[in-house]
């Protein structure tokens, strides 16, 4: 599990704008420079650098500079830390839910134990 629970928030937070998670999917089929990153994006290069910015500083986004490109690429594990994150909150929730799935047709008026009438 993820040890730093400011790391994760800033993970969600960067993944919680629509334009982030575009450029998140984007070099999800491997690395692209900025310009390319901006092309299909209604936003200004600035706005592209600062939403960048929040994607390094959290960790899911890597980049850098050769000559005048930059070029940017997923980082893998912070998103397998994400993932395990929320795989983690669902094995929970499922195990919970199938136990009070169990509860209830264990007390369903009614009915005998084992689904029969």
């Amino acid at each position: 599990m993820l040890h730093d629970p400011a790391q994760l928030d800033l993970m969600f937070q960067a993944l919680a704008d629509p334009g982030r998670r575009r450029m998140v999917e984007r070099l999800s089929r491997g690395p692209a420079s900025v310009s390319e990153l901006a092309e299909p994006l209604d936003m200004s290069l600035s706005a592209v650098m600062q939403h960048l910015h929040l994607l390094e500083t959290s960790g899911l986004v890597v980049s850098e500079k050769i000559g005048r490109v930059r070029t940017c690429r997923i980082e893998p594990k912070a998103l397998g830390d994400v993932e395990r994150w929320i795989s983690e909150r669902r094995r929970s929730w499922e195990g919970r839910l199938d136990r009070l799935g169990d509860f209830l047709a264990e007390t369903a008026p009614g009915e005998e134990k084992g689904g029969k009438t």
